[in-house]
């Protein structure tokens, strides 16, 4: 089994990730306050079980702007809006990695810099020997009061992140 590893680092626009396939560094963009809205279907991607790309549908490609030689290979958070918290990625991933279905509000930043609303569903993917292989992900227009009641808690958790010190990734 091949463990990846990626690395997240500053730079003078943003964050740049790593593509654990093609080795190419991409640089995330500063969000602009513009959403794009998600206009249905499902977008689907599946990553292994540290996060990293393994497949992402024509969709999730089309909303997010970026290739597919762009997604597979690289960390899922390429598209993590600054916005959103630790404190619900945490959460997450306890949830997902004990095995368990995941489901929640998300704002997510395109390639652009835009950003889109959506409800995210995780399920983990398991081999014969019931072991974690990685994870399936869904996402779907969301309920627009309750991703706004999200984004309001979003905002909160985020600013007791600043007020410790914490940062995005």
């Amino acid at each position: 089994m091949q463990i990846y590893f990626y690395k997240v680092t500053n730079s003078m626009s943003g964050k740049t990730v790593k593509n654990t396939i093609t080795g190419h560094t991409i640089t995330k963009p500063d969000p602009v306050d513009e959403e794009v809205p998600f206009d249905g279907g499902v977008m689907i991607t599946e990553t292994d079980r540290y996060g990293i790309i393994t497949y992402a549908n024509k969709k999730f490609r089309d909303m997010t702007g970026y290739t597919k030689e762009e997604l597979i290979g690289s960390p899922h958070n390429i598209n993590r809006h600054p916005d959103m918290p630790k404190e619900a990625f945490r959460q997450m991933w306890e949830t997902i990695k004990r095995g368990e279905y995941w489901e929640g509000y998300v704002k997510n930043m395109r390639k652009d810099g835009r950003y889109y609303l959506v409800i995210v569903w995780i399920k983990p993917k398991f081999d014969k020997e019931g072991k974690i292989v990685g994870y399936i992900a869904g996402r779907k227009i969301p309920d627009r009061q309750k991703m706004n009641e999200a984004l309001e808690l979003y905002k909160k958790l985020k600013a007791e992140e600043e007020a410790k010190g914490l940062s995005a990734s």
